[in-house]
């Protein structure tokens, strides 16, 4: 495919799972999205107390892709709402939506036709990312905590990227962070630790904490 064909696929895959992530959302109780929120910090009472659409964004990420106790997965109930057709766009989307990735990342290159390719520091692979804005912006180098999807060949990021800023938030402090808040997880390493969902949990409480979705400073599309 020519870089215009591959752009072309990731934007409309790109619109399929902005319209999907916001449809779950809508699947969603409020109460949910709180109860996340207050896991992470952002709340006071049973109000939500962040003026960042980014923190929100987190409580958000969090409702959508964890499972409650004891409650059916979210992405389980809007697949069965759904009934998209087999082997649609919408369907692969979806599907992709039910495998992410989250993890640590750093970006290693530019991909040689568009887009970057980011090491999973704890899988120790390879992934090949198209983020337009994204592509623009960062750098080699850069770390970043996101849940990735991967629909094709390429993959995006799942609404949420936390920012590792290597002069005001390296990855040992944030790190640290995360096992004083959980030192259940200290026990895990590489793929056991990224696929624990209280890692996810704890990556954002100290996104939180540290106030480190103040260093976004770009929209992904």
């Amino acid at each position: 495919m020519t870089r215009s064909e591959i752009l072309s696929r990731y934007r409309r895959l790109r619109q399929i799972s902005k319209e999907q992530h916001e449809a779950v959302l809508d699947i969603i109780a409020p109460d949910v999205v709180l109860d996340w929120a207050k896991r992470i910090d952002l709340t006071q009472g049973k109000t939500v107390v962040s003026d960042s659409e980014y923190e929100i964004a987190l409580a958000e990420d969090l409702a959508i892709y964890l499972p409650r106790l004891g409650r059916s997965h979210p992405l389980d109930r809007y697949a069965r709402a759904a009934g998209f057709v087999p082997g649609s766009d919408e369907a692969i989307v979806l599907e992709a939506m039910r495998h992410a990735r989250f993890s640590l990342w750093r970006i290693e290159r530019h991909h040689e036709t568009t887009g970057l390719i980011l090491r999973d520091l704890l899988r120790e692979e390879e992934i090949w990312l198209i983020d337009e804005a994204m592509a623009k912006n960062a750098r080699p180098g850069r770390e970043m905590a996101a849940r990735l999807v991967q629909p094709d060949r390429f993959a995006m990021t799942a609404r949420v990227i936390v920012p590792i800023n290597p002069v005001l938030m390296t990855r040992p402090e944030l790190m640290e962070e995360v096992f004083i808040r959980a030192p259940a997880l200290r026990s895990l390493q590489g793929k056991a630790l990224a696929g624990d969902p209280r890692f996810a949990i704890g990556v954002y409480r100290a996104a939180v904490a540290t106030g480190a979705m103040d260093f976004v400073r770009f929209k992904r599309k």
